[in-house]
């Protein structure tokens, strides 16, 4: 690989990412999957491909510094009382507050920072309303926490690739309009067993 190839190197506690040059933006690009995420201060992509699950892009607009996420709330059991279901929002609390906390111990800023979010569709009818849920809870956190929202494409029925640039903000998203495999359904109903089988109280280790 030549020396302009070659990959800044990661923050610490992020080396086991997958990270690569991407030949078409011409620039280090991280891929994360479910229950993943990226922070970065350098001038590099993160990319994902969301079905129902949710990724929050957020950044420190001053110091250029930001990162993705890539998660899933726990299915709703219709049956189990509300202090469960109010646990089960858990998952995605860790999602959002891990991510933001290597922000901001990197140098970024709570004040400076911006949010834009992204996934949430309704991929599969047997997933019920799992993609509503997700963006009903990402929207809520931004709320709680005073978060300026800057833009969102959520929703719909289609699953999304999404290439996040953290150093300028930009993101270029592809509404993918067929699934020529199975590759995202499988990844994401992988990843809802696992985070099911798991307790909701006590430790919880999604990343």
């Amino acid at each position: 690989m030549s020396q302009e190839h070659t990959l800044p190197k990661a923050i610490r506690g992020f080396s086991g990412i997958n990270r690569y040059w991407d030949k078409y933006v011409n620039m280090p690009t991280a891929k994360i999957l479910p229950g993943e995420y990226y922070v970065t201060y350098h001038e590099e992509a993160i990319v994902t491909v969301l079905g129902s699950c949710v990724s929050a892009c957020v950044r420190d607009r001053k110091f250029n510094i930001g990162g993705m996420n890539h998660f899933m709330l726990p299915q709703q059991n219709k049956y189990v009382d509300n202090d469960v279901l109010a646990d089960s929002n858990r998952y995605g609390n860790f999602a959002m507050e891990n991510m933001i906390n290597e922000i901001l111990k990197n140098g970024g800023r709570r004040q400076n920072l911006e949010v834009k979010i992204f996934g949430g569709g309704k991929i599969l009818a047997s997933m019920t309303d799992i993609g509503h849920r997700n963006i009903q809870f990402v929207h809520e956190y931004i709320q709680e926490e005073a978060l300026d929202l800057v833009a969102e494409d959520t929703g719909d029925i289609y699953p999304r690739k999404v290439m996040y640039f953290p150093y300028t903000g930009k993101v270029k998203v592809k509404r993918l309009r067929s699934l020529h495999n199975n590759t995202i359904v499988e990844r994401e109903m992988t990843y809802m067993h696992d985070i099911e089988d798991k307790p909701v109280a006590g430790e919880i280790e999604l990343f």
